[in-house]
C-alpha cells in the first residue's frame, strides 16, 4: 500500500518509512501539513499517518483539507499528548483514530493489513435473480461475495469464513422469517454486522422492530439504491478499523 507519513521530525519520518518499506509498503515522506496536503493532491495515498502538532498548519487542519480532496481517505493521527478534546476534534474531522507516540508498529501493520484486505459479503436471499444481480454489482466494486438461499446453511458460511465483513439477510425466506436466522447468528457471533433487506416494510413491521431489539445493524428496504448499500458497507468497514485502532 502507498502510505503517506507526515511529521516535522525527520527522524520519525525516516524510521516510520523504513519500517513500512521493509514490510512491503510504499512510504511517501512529507515534513509539514502543507506538504502532506500537496502530496494527497499530486500522488494520492491509500492511507495517511500524520502527527498532530507540527510547524505550519496542524495535523487536524491538514486532515480537513485532505478530506476535501479525498473524502474517504483513511487518516490516522499521532500525538504525544492526546487529550480528550483533541481526540474529539480529530474524530469529528474524520480521523480514524488518534494514536500515542511512540507508535505501536505491530498494531499499525495489522491495521494496514485489514485496510488492504478484500472484504467478503454474504447475501442471503431466496430470489436467485436478486442474488446474482447483487453479487455481480458488488464483485465489480471489488468485494468477494457468497450467496445462500437456504437459511439453515447461513451459520456454515460464517464457520468457514469468520472474517465475513457483513451479512445481507432477506427478512422473508420462503416459510422462514429472517429474524430467526438473525437470532442464530447473534447467539454464535454477537458482533457480526447483519443488515436486513425486505420489500415488505409494513407487513414485516413487527419483525423489523424485533430485529432491532436483537441487534441488527440496520434494515434496507427494497428496491434500495446501491449507493446507499455501498455507503453502509463503508461505514461498517470504518467502524471495524477504528475498533482495531482503539484497542491499541
Amino acid at each position: 500500500m502507498k502510505i503517506l507519513v507526515v511529521d516535522d521530525d525527520r527522524r520519525i519520518v525516516k524510521t516510520t518509512c523504513d519500517i513500512l518499506k521493509i514490510k512491503g509498503h510504499e512510504p511517501i515522506a512529507a515534513y509539514s501539513g502543507e506538504e502532506g496536503v500537496e502530496k494527497v493532491k499530486t500522488d494520492p495515498p491509500d492511507c495517511v499517518l500524520m502527527d498532530i502538532k507540527m510547524t505550519g498548519i496542524s495535523g487536524i487542519e491538514a486532515l480537513k483539507q485532505m478530506k476535501k480532496i479525498i473524502p474517504l481517505l483513511p487518516v490516522v493521527l499521532v500525538s504525544a499528548y492526546a487529550t480528550d478534546d483533541l481526540m474529539e476534534e480529530a474524530k469529528h474531522s474524520g480521523a480514524y483514530a488518534v494514536l500515542s507516540k511512540p507508535l505501536n508498529f505491530p498494531m499499525i501493520l495489522s491495521f494496514l493489513s485489514l485496510l488492504r484486505k478484500e472484504e467478503s459479503i454474504l447475501v442471503v436471499d431466496d430470489d436467485p435473480e436478486f442474488c446474482k444481480t447483487l453479487k455481480d454489482i458488488l464483485t465489480l466494486r471489488g468485494f468477494h461475495v457468497e450467496t445462500e438461499s437456504e437459511p439453515q446453511k447461513v451459520l456454515g458460511h460464517l464457520e468457514k469464513n469468520y472474517e465475513l465483513a457483513v451479512v445481507l439477510l432477506d427478512l422473508k425466506l420462503g416459510a422462514v422469517n429472517g429474524v430467526e436466522v438473525l437470532k442464530e447468528v447473534r447467539a454464535k457471533y454477537p458482533t457480526k454486522p447483519v443488515v436486513l433487506m425486505t420489500g415488505y416494510r409494513h407487513e414485516m413491521r413487527d419483525s423489523i422492530e424485533e430485529a432491532h431489539k436483537i441487534g441488527v445493524y440496520t434494515c434496507l428496504y427494497k428496491p434500495f439504491e446501491m449507493d446507499d448499500l455501498f455507503r453502509l458497507i463503508e461505514e461498517i468497514r470504518i467502524e471495524k478499523l477504528q475498533n482495531l485502532l482503539a484497542a491499541a
